[in-house]
């Protein structure tokens, strides 16, 4: 097996295994918080026949927003934005998941409908700094814990946005319950010090994750659910002591639920978004997670070509996401095949407005 062999994934055959990452980007816009034309351009012009995307991470509701005009699938503005999308990657014969997010503390009172607090599982503060809503940087602030009554919402919110992705054409969509947001928070012992049904075990710990998944299941059906995790992860203030305990209750039990895939994010690359990292010395998730896992599994995380192939040749991973590289790189898929050159980045422009280091990157010649 290599990136060009084929995958089935739920119900579609991937022509390869180079697959886009979710990114956030910031260039939804700025009243409706929906994609536009500019969106689709893009999108569109990383999209390859039988080439998956997962587009990027989408809140589920309007108090999940943390960052400045990143979209949401919570609207029927939003919906008609993300059909824009949808329908330039199907043109090119691509398939397209959405990733489904709620960032829980790592918001700011800017972003929240009231100007209140960001909610969270309980009254802890992370470290480092959040993004207002004018694209400023300020310390993170206390956040408020759900009240118990509050939780059956945010499940419910998971379960609308699903069923919004599908009117938006999406061919399935992926949980986000990596990086530190509102899922990993609960999951985590740092994070989550509540004593109710959603604190304290594992077991307890887990439920809001695996409740989620249910409901988006029950909405798609199990094959065109992903779910995406960060196991050794530091992103947002996030990281659990000894992960394995947690991770190995959480595995199994999404092995029971059977999604489609289950996509890990490696440690070496926790946090790439902000800076360029390389994590040394770090556990592998996918190598240390695949016995427990059946089904498809997505790596994603500082791979190259080469370390790509070793590890779907290993059998570590059945496929591998990239984030960066397909951003300067539009026509990535095609250019690890042919061992072209690969255009390197602009961190500056990852965040920012407008084409600039968004649809201005060249096709191969």
């Amino acid at each position: 097996m290599s990136l060009f062999s084929s995958l089935k994934i739920g119900p579609y055959t991937l022509s390869h295994r180079v697959i886009m990452a979710p990114l956030t980007r910031m260039r939804a816009s700025e009243t409706e918080r929906a994609p536009e034309d500019l969106n689709a351009e893009y999108y569109g012009q990383r999209a390859s026949n039988g080439g998956l995307i997962i587009a990027e991470a989408s809140q589920v509701m309007a108090s999940g927003r943390g960052m400045p005009r990143t979209p949401g699938i919570h609207t029927q503005a939003q919906v008609a934005g993300w059909t824009k999308v949808t329908e330039a990657v199907h043109a090119k014969g691509g398939i397209i998941f959405l990733q489904l997010w709620h960032v829980g503390r790592i918001s700011h009172s800017s972003h929240q409908p009231d100007g209140g607090k960001p909610t969270a599982p309980s009254a802890v503060q992370p470290a480092g700094q959040a993004f207002t809503s004018t694209f400023q940087r300020e310390p993170f602030e206390m956040p408020r814990a759900l009240e118990n009554s509050e939780i059956s919402g945010i499940v419910a919110s998971y379960a609308e946005a699903a069923r919004l992705a599908k009117a938006a054409g999406f061919d399935g969509v992926e949980i986000h319950g990596a990086n530190g947001y509102l899922l990993e928070q609960f999951l985590q012992s740092r994070s989550n010090q509540r004593t109710d049904a959603y604190g304290g075990s594992i077991e307890n710990r887990a439920r809001l994750l695996l409740e989620v998944v249910e409901a988006v299941i029950g909405v798609w059906g199990a094959e065109r659910v992903g779910v995406r995790l960060s196991p050794f992860g530091v992103a947002n203030d996030s990281g659990e002591a000894d992960p394995i305990p947690l991770y190995t209750y959480v595995i199994k039990k999404l092995a029971d639920m059977k999604p489609c895939y289950l996509h890990f994010i490696e440690p070496r690359a926790s946090g790439a978004g902000q800076a360029e990292v390389d994590h040394k010395d770090v556990p592998s998730a996918a190598e240390l997670f695949r016995p427990l896992w059946p089904g498809t599994l997505i790596a994603a995380g500082n791979f190259r070509a080469d370390s790509a192939n070793a590890a779907i040749a290993n059998g570590h991973a059945d496929a591998i996401a990239f984030g960066r590289l397909f951003i300067s790189n539009p026509d990535l898929p095609e250019r690890i095949r042919t061992s072209r050159p690969l255009t390197p980045y602009d961190r500056a422009t990852f965040y920012s407005s407008g084409p600039k280091g968004y649809t201005d990157y060249p096709l191969h010649a």
